[in-house]
């Protein structure tokens, strides 16, 4: 009989495999374990007193506290490694467990996926699974969704940890198959029917979370536990930017997370293939989902930026280059940046269908992490726009947290820009104090971002209200 722990474990000293009683639950051993030591060691000088159990609810409800603050929705950057690095991971992701056992065939649900919460949940815990299966959904495209029937796919059953701790002594949270409640994994752990090894088909999981725990640790469960549901069931230390690696650095899916999963789901692969079988198929599979940047867009784009060229061939090749971003379904800077070239070609000609490129490329921008030094650009592209057709409330709102994200990337030249426009929108605006400030302080990054001061006051004079030239080295 396969033994695995949960990802979350309670203790440091989880030994895989070799309990005195086998029991069959979900993968990971030492999640938390490092967090666990930490606290251990932590000397008592720092402030910060550990404990062995985590403080009640009634405790937690301090009237004088503030409320406890939530996230955004999570942006992930995309996997920054090899596909033939990641096709790697994807099958010892899949096919073996943290404690040695090997899976024969590969498993996922086929169909759509059906989510219950039961048992009595926290404070907050639906929010956090209605944002995680929106994120599977959008991610990784898998057919997900929360109901309040029963007979669903995967059950989550909130229970105090207690519960868990007598189930599984090691864990703060698991998943298992052919299960739908904890009551039920207690008549049936010893059987092969909760065995991941005996597995050849996912039809009903249970997953079980402390109800208890902080907000923190409840959502840190799902995500791990969720994802262990739908496909991979091992953990990796070697892996430096996935929820499965028991480091516990990562506690929310990343985006390598959600290529898996994406993976995992795609239509190449289908239930009962062997190992074999898969990682046949995963080449043209990861290079469908995470391509290279193709060499035919790389050339369209240089294209596009070179000043030499006729402008005719210019506006075809940045044309050519953001239809075929749309073409291959990408929703990052790539993507972004086609439309933001096209619409700085466009801008001279046709100042509205520009501001509509730059629009779609503060949308692609979004969608990735660290791209605030393009969204600056691309706000200073618009607020020139707002100036020209006369709207300097528009251009003041784009200027300002657009500086902030200039002077966070350290570009001089772009915070200058912003800083003038946003000066010649304050004026417009009858606040000539605040304008003299701002077009002042312009002059000091102008120096720096272009420079000679002459380049600053020739910015100064120019007020970016007018087309801007596009150069082969936009800054």
């Amino acid at each position: 009989m396969d033994f695995v722990f949960s990802g979350r474990p309670r203790a440091a000293n989880a030994v895989l495999d070799t309990p005195p009683r086998p029991l069959a639950a979900s993968p990971g051993a030492l999640r938390r374990a490092l967090l666990a030591l930490t606290l251990a060691l932590m000397p008592a000088g720092c402030g910060l007193a550990p404990f062995e159990t985590p403080p009640t609810r009634a405790a937690a409800a301090l009237p004088d506290l503030p409320p406890a603050r939530r996230f955004a929705p999570a942006r992930p950057a995309a996997p920054a490694r090899s596909n033939r690095d990641i096709a790697r991971d994807f099958l010892d992701l899949h096919f073996q467990l943290e404690g040695g056992s090997t899976l024969p065939v590969f498993t996922r649900f086929e169909g759509p996926v059906t989510v219950q919460l039961t048992g009595a949940p926290p404070p907050g815990m639906a929010a956090d699974l209605d944002a995680l299966i929106l994120r599977l959904r959008q991610e990784a495209g898998i057919g997900i969704s929360r109901t309040g029937s029963s007979g669903a796919n995967i059950v989550i059953e909130a229970v105090p940890h207690a519960a868990i701790r007598r189930a599984l002594p090691n864990a703060a949270c698991f998943v298992v198959p052919n299960t739908a409640s904890l009551e039920e994994y207690r008549r049936t752990r010893r059987t092969a029917r909760t065995s991941w090894t005996a597995l050849r088909s996912r039809d009903q999981l249970a997953v079980f979370i402390p109800n208890d725990a902080s907000p923190q640790e409840v959502r840190d469960c799902l995500h791990e536990e969720l994802a262990q549901a739908l496909a991979p069931l091992n953990d990796l230390y070697r892996l430096p930017d996935s929820i499965f690696n028991d480091d516990n650095a990562h506690v929310v899916l990343t985006g390598f997370d959600m290529l898996v999963l994406r993976a995992a789901y795609a239509p190449e692969l289908q239930t009962g293939m062997s190992r074999a079988d898969v990682a046949a198929r995963l080449p043209a599979l990861l290079a469908r989902l995470n391509p290279a940047t193709p060499p035919a867009w790389s050339r369209a784009i240089e294209t596009a930026l070179i000043p030499g060229t006729a402008q005719a061939a210019r506006l075809r090749a940045a044309s050519e280059a953001t239809r075929m971003a749309r073409d291959l379904g990408w929703q990052d800077h790539r993507r972004g940046f086609a439309h933001y070239t096209l619409g700085q070609l466009l801008q001279p000609s046709d100042p509205q269908a520009a501001a509509d490129h730059f629009n779609a490329a503060l949308k692609y921008m979004e969608n990735t992490p660290g791209s605030g030094p393009q969204k600056a650009r691309i706000q200073s592209r618009l607020a020139g726009l707002d100036l020209s057709a006369g709207r300097p409330e528009d251009a003041l709102r784009r200027t300002a947290p657009a500086m902030d994200q200039a002077r966070a990337a350290q570009n001089a030249a772009v915070l200058a820009r912003l800083q003038l426009q946003s000066a010649e929108a304050l004026a417009r605006l009858g606040r000539s104090a605040q304008a003299r400030a701002v077009r002042l302080d312009s002059l000091g990054w102008a120096r720096y971002g272009f420079g000679s001061e002459w380049a600053g006051r020739a910015q100064q004079q120019m007020a970016v209200l007018g087309p801007q030239t596009t150069q082969a080295k936009t800054r």
